[in-house]
């Protein structure tokens, strides 16, 4: 060992060579970069053009720095706590990556061995590997044998032998040894050692290791998601029709005041007038053109994404990039893993069946015998241990035996002791021991029943007597198998051979692990195995998934399961989790898809349930096909090979005990690895989704309100009903303060209960159309009668002081539009129902009516408010209070 081991001085020289093995990181943007790409979307961009312009005129004298201000406020506000939460997301992330990668080695070092951190492992180190330990680079084994899951890299769940003699067979061929990282003797960084012992010559590190690789593989262009589709439409759609109102209101500014100064050839003649009324049209003109904007949009996203993240986070949903909450509540299409997501991701014995075919639940109802042999088989025939109970390397199944034996037992009441161990690889289907069991020589089997049973002479009973086996012994266990088989058991059978050469012991004991190949095992033909009896294993489906499953497919998301399993378990666990319902839902295998042209698999697309012996590049396929489709897609996954699928999925969700190239790809990370917790991210991606189209709703109403009215006036010789600096006060406290108050609304469970949206849906519905239209219209119904109907004129003070009923117009505005604000919040029943999920949302329309209040007092000439009396301040809340009784009315006729 001390000849294998590196030096001091080698390991420095190899750093300074080849590097350490770090893993490379992609570039992680720094807060002001993050800031400066949420200047990108199109409504900060308008928002900033209109900014520009309120800053010119402030220049000229013709504009308020009040609105300027407020402007930029509402665009420093919303781009901040948007960058700040993601990029807070951003390094929670990577704190939870660094933890991931602290994992530590045993290397040779100067003669000795050393537990060295994965970082430090350098070209040439000798790492010494045994079970349950991840392989930390790329390598060749120089000595022993072992076998490893490479399932992270290529999805395949089966053990691999790895042995130091393929090695020297390839040199011998004179084979670069730097072939096929997968072949008989090369390791791979991301390998689990899931039984033997060996030591591995580290050949590459860092980003030159195929792990390394694969992750830079994955920096490309992102698709963007469907709400940035959505809001680059909406603001499309926003500035062109702002751009039309702005110049008809301003051109009907013009003609009323034309018709006012006798006409055009009067109004033209003086010149100063002109010039004075044409630039208030302009201005007017860029207000309108500034009011069309919802400028609280950007706000209430980041504020709704950003609490939103925390709840989530609760839930063990991380969020990596804020944009993923959303795209998971617009989830067409799910493809699933099923190992720990679907599934509890632990294997559990399920019962145990003796050679006369009785069941049993638990080894307590075991006789002391045949609790002792089963034992030898759990303990001896294993590559894992049992140790401060848990059980300790090895395979996930033979864990699964330690966790059903040792509890209440004792490893010590085994008298017998190993000689040999050939450990199970999928050519032989099993694996096997040689005990002495105090100078009695046996074989112990443990495996695939169709390969032991098949060689089986006689069995033992319940008592632990030998009886000989019969063919309808064997008919009615083979039932027995089926029925468990049907409900997703693995089975293993354990069986015995009794030892009579003692020649043939001497010989087998001196192998190596690395020699005991199946011809030195070579006694089922013989057909004298004992049976011990069978153990039925199991992955059992989370309960809570279930439930999570019923509740996502009944929100309109279809969900696919792809696993590496069988055909036949991947059904039963998927009938199980309630996947299978329908006849005609499809079970493909990844044969079966191969054999399909891409056509094809669209056509059968909508009617796929389950994907069996799936491979990574099947992934990759159907993601693909599905967004032809304009579907949105969600991929779940864990390894390096899962990495391409979620990166090219519209959100790719990670599991929590994945790989850091995995989470990487991926926007959201299931910290559980539970299907519920992906329940939970669709139904908040929703509530997100929910809350911006109330939001947009309710300031959508305001502006065609103000636009409404500020574009009749002219017409109906009403003086500027509201001022430019009035109409730039309500968008400003309209858009940020009710941002924080919708963005603050709860996720409800009935928005499950709804179809998911369409990639190529429109923001804003047809059902918000109508809303925003009855809403709007009828305000802008009520502003007129405030000016033309002797009802509301009578109720002022209009011959003392014109200036109350301007005043109280545009109290009045403000008032129906935190009433509005209430009918949009509740869209099944009353809509001041359900203080306490949202107090916030109260305290925000409170504090606004208190502002308004205020304002009447202290507004002055800068807002054109005078204080108003009781009468006035009646008027007032009545017409408010009517805007309530309207919506409750248009909700019992939309019903």
């Amino acid at each position: 060992m001390q000849k294998i081991g590196l030096s001091k001085i080698e390991v420095s020289k190899a750093r300074e060579l080849y590097g350490g093995n770090i893993l490379p990181e992609p570039p992680c943007k720094s807060f002001a970069e993050k800031l400066s790409e949420q200047f990108k979307e199109p409504l900060i961009r308008i928002l900033l053009i209109a900014l520009t312009i309120n800053i010119a005129l402030a220049l000229m004298g013709e504009g308020k720095w009040l609105e300027t201000v407020g402007i930029f406020l509402a665009i420093a506000i919303a781009t901040i706590v948007s960058t700040y939460s993601e990029y807070r997301s951003e390094g929670a992330f990577r704190s939870l990556q660094a933890e991931a990668t602290r994992s530590t080695c045993k290397v040779w070092r100067d003669g000795t061995l050393q537990e060295l951190v994965v970082e430090e492992v350098v070209v040439g180190d000798a790492v010494l590997l045994e079970a349950g330990d991840k392989v930390p680079a790329d390598g060749i084994m120089i000595e022993g044998a072992i076998q490893v899951d490479q399932s992270a890299l290529n999805g395949e769940s089966e053990a691999i032998e790895k042995s130091a003699k393929a090695y020297e067979l390839e040199a011998a061929h004179q084979l670069q040894a730097k072939g096929d990282l997968l072949d008989a003797y090369s390791l791979t960084r991301g390998s689990v050692v899931v039984s033997g012992q060996g030591v591995m010559k580290v050949t590459q590190v860092g980003s030159n290791t195929l792990y390394g690789q694969l992750a830079q593989e994955l920096r490309e262009s992102e698709r963007e998601s469907p709400l940035q589709l959505k809001l680059k439409q909406l603001a499309q759609k926003i500035s062109k029709l702002g751009y039309s109102m702005g110049i008809l209101i301003a051109l009907a500014m013009l003609m009323h005041k034309v018709m006012l100064h006798g006409g055009v050839t009067a109004f033209l003649n003086n010149s100063s007038l002109a010039l004075h009324e044409l630039t208030q049209a302009l201005i007017m003109a860029i207000i309108i053109i500034v009011m069309a904007v919802p400028e609280g949009l950007p706000l209430m996203i980041a504020i709704v994404c950003s609490l939103n993240m925390r709840k989530m986070l609760a839930d063990n949903v991380l969020v990596r990039k804020l944009i993923g909450i959303e795209t998971a509540g617009s989830l067409n299409l799910l493809f699933t893993d099923k190992t720990g997501t679907i599934t509890k991701g632990k294997l559990e014995v399920v019962c145990f069946i003796d050679g006369e075919g009785n069941e049993y639940s638990s080894l307590e109802d075991i006789t002391p015998r045949i609790k002792t042999l089963i034992a030898e088989q759990i303990v001896l025939n294993s590559s894992s241990t049992y140790s401060e109970g848990k059980a300790l390397g090895g395979n996930m199944t033979e864990n699964a035996l330690n966790n059903f034996y040792f509890p209440g037992n004792n490893e010590t009441s085994i008298s017998s002791k190993r000689i040999a161990f050939l450990p199970f690889n999928s050519d032989n289907k099993y694996s096997a021991a040689l005990v002495d069991s105090k100078g009695s020589l046996r074989t112990l089997y443990k495996g695939a029943p169709e390969v032991l049973l098949a060689n089986v002479h006689s069995y033992y009973d319940k008592e632990g007597n030998l009886q000989l086996w019969s063919e309808v012994q064997a008919k009615a266990l083979e039932q027995k198998q089926n029925a468990l088989a049907k409900r997703a058991m693995r089975l293993l059978a354990f069986c015995s051979y009794e030892v009579r050469s003692k020649a043939y012991s001497e010989e087998v004991s001196k192998l190596s692990t690395a020699e005991l190949t199946q011809d030195k095992w070579n006694l089922l033909n013989d057909k004298q195995l004992i049976l011990l009896g069978i153990v039925a294993i199991r992955d059992d489906v989370r309960p809570e998934a279930v439930m999570a499953l019923q509740e996502v497919q009944r929100a309109g998301v279809q969900v696919v399961m792809i696993t590496g399993d069988r055909k036949e378990t991947a059904m039963a666990i998927a009938r199980e989790a309630q996947l299978l319902q329908n006849k005609t839902d499809i079970v493909l295998t990844s044969s079966e898809l191969a054999q399909l042209s891409d056509a094809q698999v669209k056509g059968l697309l909508p009617h796929l349930r389950v994907v069996a012996r799936a491979l990574p590049l099947d992934k990759l396929r159907l993601v693909r096909l599905a967004q032809e489709l304009n579907l949105v897609v969600g991929m779940t996954g864990d390894g390096v090979n899962d990495a391409p699928a979620l990166k090219r999925a519209d959100v790719g969700f990670a599991m929590g005990s994945g790989t850091e190239v995995a989470k990487e790809a991926g926007e959201i990370i299931i910290l559980d690895d539970n299907f519920l917790s992906i329940k939970q991210a669709i139904l908040y991606g929703r509530t997100i989704y929910h809350n911006i189209s109330k939001f947009l709703t309710f300031q959508l109403t305001i502006n065609c309100a103000a636009v409404g009215i500020s574009f009749l006036a002219p017409f109906l010789n009403i003086e500027m009903p509201l001022t430019i600096t009035q109409i730039l006060w309500i968008n400003l406290i309209m858009d940020t303060l009710a941002a924080i108050a919708f963005g603050s609304e709860p996720a409800l469970e009935g928005y499950l209960e709804e179809e998911p949206k369409r990639r190529d849906s429109e923001l804003v519905t047809k059902s918000m159309l109508a809303k925003i239209i009855v809403a709007s219209g009828y305000m802008t119904l009520i502003s007129v009668l405030f000016f033309k109907s002797a009802l509301f004129t009578s109720l002022f003070r209009t011959s003392a002081c014109e200036v109350c009923l301007y005043t109280g117009f545009f109290c009045s505005f403000v008032l129906m539009a935190v009433a509005n604000a209430f009918n949009v919040r509740r869209e099944d029943g009353n809509s001041m129902a359900s203080f306490a999920n949202n107090p916030s949302f109260f305290v925000v329309m409170l504090g606004i009516v208190c502002v308004q209040i205020v304002l009447t007092y202290i507004g002055g000439e800068v807002l054109r408010t005078v204080p108003l009396n009781l009468t006035e301040w009646l008027a007032v809340l009545g017409s408010a209070i009517t805007v309530l009784i309207i919506g409750q009315l248009a909700r019992l006729f939309s019903k």
